[in-house]
């Protein structure tokens, strides 16, 4: 059993490798292998919430004012971000993702999407159907 579970320990550690690899790619692509965690949480919880005030990305954050602004900052300046003016109210504003922000945040989902390609190269629809299946069953 535990020979079993070794076993079953290096396979999921080379999935995760792997999708690992595969989010640096992205995030190289982007030109911005230097990104940490937390900027890209940040960059999820704008794409999660679409057009966000900075107030509002300070409450959901947790975070001060002054803080989102400093983050903001940076985010436009790495070209991830910008701020769209409310027509409603000119002293609001909304901080919106770029194309290259958007693919920062959803790059968890594209490392996935790579990963899972990478698999059915390796695997045949029998395999891919089983693998599927005892997969489901883990909850």
């Amino acid at each position: 059993m535990a020979e079993r579970k070794e076993h079953l320990y290096i396979a999921f550690e080379n999935l995760l490798k792997m999708k690992s690899e595969c989010s640096c790619e992205i995030f190289s692509e982007c030109g911005l292998s230097d990104i940490t965690v937390k900027q890209v949480g940040y960059l999820k919880t704008i794409d999660e919430h679409g057009k966000i005030t900075f107030s509002g990305l300070a409450r959901i954050t947790r975070n001060s004012k002054p803080t989102i602004t400093e983050i903001v900052n940076r985010f436009v300046k790495m070209e991830c971000v910008y701020r769209e003016r409310s027509v409603d109210d000119g002293r609001i504003y909304y901080i919106c993702l770029t194309e290259k922000g958007q693919m920062i945040a959803r790059s968890e989902k594209h490392a996935l999407l790579k990963l899972i390609e990478k698999m059915s190269e390796a695997l045949d629809e029998n395999d891919m159907d089983t693998l599927v299946q005892i997969l489901e069953k883990i909850r």
